[in-house]
């Protein structure tokens, strides 16, 4: 499923200018406020992954919404983000979410989340706060369990992307049509789910990312690495949150007449996907060659500065 040499440099072109160019007169903040809705007893590492790539990414500020027993682990982790305990109680989580909601610019929701009942509860509630605020939506892991018990959760709003692996996306599937996808037509099932969620994007992650918002297709076949290793699609659900934010900013700030023409063609959100699967995949792929099969989570967030020289 290769793509030819001239779209994808169109493709690298469209990734280019999504990234806003530094400046001395930008106070901190601007670049981005990221928040990642997840961290429970169990899974502390990936609500970590997902915030510090965001932030290595190049957003200014990232918190960590999380459970009591996992806030002070995640804190041990880095002094680099802020951690915020408030997923224990649904209706606490709730009233402090509408006050944080208004300091960020996109929720990443699901890294580390666990199923524990009242953490989804409060989860949901997150998720029905930034939709009232128009916040763009990043759902990944088990924000996707979520997502698949209720599905009118997010039906409907196109600020959002959902990034199902080649587990996750079955069963998504399944949860909305009652059957399992065609397997002989893997674009055709993810823009199908797109189009009956309500043009909400996907991302569906695997040996060829394939994105849809169920008008168009896009699919990344940059080269990634032969090593699996976990943490991977958490580095991909941080820099999406960045990406998302900074897509969005491009659309609102570039007038259409000078606007890139593949972000126009996409549209925000799908501009991020493919983006995020450009850098995750090209850092995956240097610290593959730099580490073989002995390759973890923490050294592709060590290659995000390699995978930005080798785009620029």
């Amino acid at each position: 499923m290769a793509t030819a040499g001239r779209d994808v440099e169109m493709l690298r072109q469209m990734v280019r200018s999504l990234i806003p160019p530094l400046s001395r007169s930008m106070h901190k903040g601007q670049a981005g406020r990221i928040g990642v809705v997840g961290g429970s007893k169990d899974y502390t590492g990936a609500p970590y992954y997902a915030a510090i790539s965001a932030l290595k990414l190049g957003a200014d500020l990232s918190y960590v919404f999380c459970s009591e027993k996992a806030a002070n682990v995640i804190k041990a982790y880095s002094p680099e983000l802020i951690v915020v305990p408030l997923l224990d109680y649904a209706d606490q989580a709730e009233i402090e979410m509408a006050a944080w909601i208004q300091r960020l610019h996109c929720l990443v929701v699901g890294p580390g989340l666990g199923r524990d009942p009242e953490m989804l509860a409060a989860s949901e509630r997150i998720i029905r706060v930034a939709r009232q605020n128009n916040k763009p939506l990043v759902i990944d892991a088990d924000g996707l369990h979520l997502i698949g018990q209720s599905l009118d959760i997010i039906r409907g709003y196109e600020n959002a992307i959902l990034t199902p692996n080649a587990a996750e996306f079955p069963r998504l599937y399944q949860a909305v049509f009652h059957s399992p996808p065609d397997n002989t037509q893997p674009l055709a099932s993810v823009q199908e789910l797109s189009r009956e969620l309500g043009n909400v994007s996907i991302l569906h992650k695997g040996e060829n990312d394939v994105l849809s918002n169920g008008r168009d297709v896009l699919i990344c076949s940059e080269e990634g690495s032969l090593r699996r290793c976990g943490g991977q699609g958490d580095v991909l659900a941080g820099c999406l949150g960045t990406f998302s934010y900074w897509s969005h900013l491009y659309c609102s700030a570039e007038p259409r007449a000078t606007m890139n023409a593949l972000v126009g063609k996409y549209g925000p959100m799908l501009a991020a996907g493919y983006a995020s699967c450009f850098v995750t995949r090209t850092c995956s792929k240097l610290a593959f060659l730099k580490r073989g099969r002995s390759m973890t989570g923490p050294n592709l967030v060590e290659e995000i500065q390699e995978a930005y020289d080798a785009l620029i």
